[in-house]
């Protein structure tokens, strides 16, 4: 139970800026549990999210709404996934025997930040025109779904980092246990084709990356959240997951 409770603990602190549970320790016995809790942490972001859009909607115009929301999802954020988003990117304007060192760089490079800009500018807008908010705790938790489901069957790739923890230590059933609650949080919303979409999008980005350097790093696990929400937000835009 300890254990347990360190691992949500170390989620919450790992993938969100509230100031609740900053522990990072990645000590031996916690890193699956926190991991099996990534779901759920996302999930319970967005209903931060939904919450916030309720409390604002009868005083604002809706685009503006959707445009605090955007800064509010950031902010919750980190912007840690999109730092790994933006890493991802620059890696790809580099040959593969120079992309990991890419990654660890600490400084943005030219296209990172220019596809980095052009996908905030598609989010935003997408956030700016959506009705669906209630949603958005699926949106975030089948996101970083995807980022468990990456961690668990495909390779990792970066010879050191906190992947490589969580890769050693996330176990099928903490897996299993993560897939099943989200299944069921999918089911009880009745959106079991926005389920489908987001695995779609694991398989397509599965099958680039592990095609261009055989596996996974914690960078392309944030560019995989990412680009999940993007992908979700306008599929529903779309009203093509509904």
């Amino acid at each position: 139970m300890k254990n347990l409770l360190k691992g949500f603990a170390l989620a919450v602190s790992m993938l969100t800026t509230l100031p609740f549970f900053k522990v990072h320790d990645f000590y031996k016995g916690i890193n699956g549990y926190s991991v099996m809790f990534y779901p759920l942490v996302g999930f319970l972001l967005g209903l931060i999210l939904w919450g916030i859009y309720l409390l604002l909607e009868p005083f604002a115009a809706p685009t503006h709404v959707g445009i605090i929301i955007f800064g509010v999802w950031i902010l919750l954020t980190g912007a840690l996934h999109l730092d790994g988003f933006s890493d991802t990117v620059d890696a790809l304007y580099v040959t593969k025997t120079r992309a990991l060192e890419v990654m660890k760089d600490a400084h943005v490079g030219g296209m990172g930040m220019i596809i980095s800009g052009s996908f905030l500018i598609l989010k935003a807008s997408s956030l700016a025109h959506f009705e669906l908010f209630y949603l958005l705790p699926l949106i975030l938790m089948l996101s970083r779904l995807n980022a468990v489901l990456a961690i668990y069957f495909y390779p990792y790739i970066s010879p050191s980092g906190m992947g490589t923890l969580a890769k050693e230590e996330l176990t099928k059933p903490q897996m299993l246990i993560a897939l099943f609650y989200s299944l069921l949080i999918v089911l009880f919303y009745n959106k079991l084709p926005l389920f489908v979409s987001a695995l779609l999008v694991l398989f397509v980005i599965k099958s680039f990356f592990i095609k261009r350097y055989g596996g996974f790093t914690g960078d392309i696990y944030g560019f995989s959240i990412e680009v999940t929400e993007l992908v979700l937000l306008n599929l529903l835009l779309f009203g093509l997951s509904r």
